[in-house]
């Protein structure tokens, strides 16, 4: 299947959360480009006037999309983060103003995906916003492992969303964004042999949990930049990064995987065949890998040895940006 994705003039992906901020991290001229800090505030025990204000981090993810084609630009945010505060306070600190925001897209159920969307109500004033969702996301879920410490994964409630003033869009398959600028992934084919999932996740169904290693709602953005190919950004990657690599290029029709942003969940460390993973995206030669929130520091340590041309280090703050070649 091919989506009739519009070639981008440019794409520009802004971390909003993430489990990192790192204010000494390098950028790339044009390409990554760091912002750790905001407008000056005051402080009372530091001799001067007004200090720099920081982005800060958490266990969640979330990101805006910019997407220019011509004349014609669109934002989109993309996850919103664990906490009702961290996204709100970043948006603050960066600088972007959430009344932009023209939609927003969930890559999954868990909480470190949605519970920031209770700051941004807060932030849009009344205003009816379009929320992207897959049916599973409502799924009461826990992470239930031998060692016997539970973890709930509380979801989303729907009725709460719709109530905040959401519009919700429930749907498994793939879906457009802006007729065509982006898209949804919607359900990701499990086609490779180590992308197996997390065996101790579970889901309530008729008062039983059930096993549910394979989470089926995960889903990703996905773009093509005219020149440089596709843009995929993922939330967790519990579809498995190589099968939502490849399924990127499915969807956009394109060759070339110009950059893949964000969780790849190849943490705990036991349970994911990273180097097999970290092989699988090699042989697509990616132009940017910026894995990040769960993605585990020994697969981040393997994919920077393999891709130390495209490895970069995600952290909140940073703006990629893909822009087409203008010669």
């Amino acid at each position: 299947m091919v989506l009739p994705l519009e070639p981008l003039d440019e794409l520009q992906v802004q971390i909003l959360v993430d489990n990192v901020a790192d204010a000494l991290l390098p950028g790339r001229e044009g390409a990554v480009i760091r912002r750790p800090f905001g407008p000056g505030v005051e402080n009372p025990l530091l001799d001067a006037p007004r200090v720099a204000s920081a982005v800060v981090a958490e266990h969640g993810f979330a990101c805006l999309v910019t997407a220019r084609a011509g004349a014609r630009v669109h934002r989109f945010l993309f996850d919103a983060g664990l906490s009702p505060t961290a996204l709100v306070h970043n948006l603050e600190r960066l600088e972007i103003d959430p009344r932009d925001i023209e939609a927003v897209a969930l890559s999954h159920g868990h909480f470190d995906h949605t519970g920031g969307l209770a700051g941004l109500v807060e932030r849009l004033r009344g205003r009816e916003l379009p929320i992207l969702v897959h049916p599973d996301a409502f799924r009461q879920r826990r992470s239930n492992p031998p060692s016997g410490r539970v973890l709930p994964l509380p979801p989303p409630s729907r009725s709460a969303l719709e109530g905040a003033g959401f519009r919700l869009y429930v749907d498994r398959e793939p879906h457009l964004l802006f007729d065509g600028m982006a898209a949804l992934t919607g359900e990701v084919p499990r086609v490779t042999e180590f992308e197996q999932g997390y065996p101790y996740f579970e889901y309530l169904e008729g008062g039983e949990w059930r096993p549910e290693p394979h989470l089926m709602d995960d889903q990703a953005v996905v773009a093509r930049v005219r020149g440089l190919g596709a843009v995929v950004i993922t939330g967790c990657g519990h579809a498995g990064a190589v099968n939502i690599a490849r399924r990127a290029l499915e969807l956009t029709g394109e060759q070339q995987l110009a950059g893949i942003i964000g969780g790849l969940h190849l943490q705990p460390l036991g349970f994911f065949a990273i180097p097999e993973t970290v092989a699988g995206l090699a042989a697509l030669e990616p132009g940017l890998v910026a894995a990040g929130h769960c993605t585990g520091f020994e697969a981040l340590r393997q994919l920077a040895d393999a891709l130390p041309e495209a490895f970069v280090v995600n952290a909140v703050g940073t703006l990629y940006r893909f822009a087409a070649p203008t010669d």
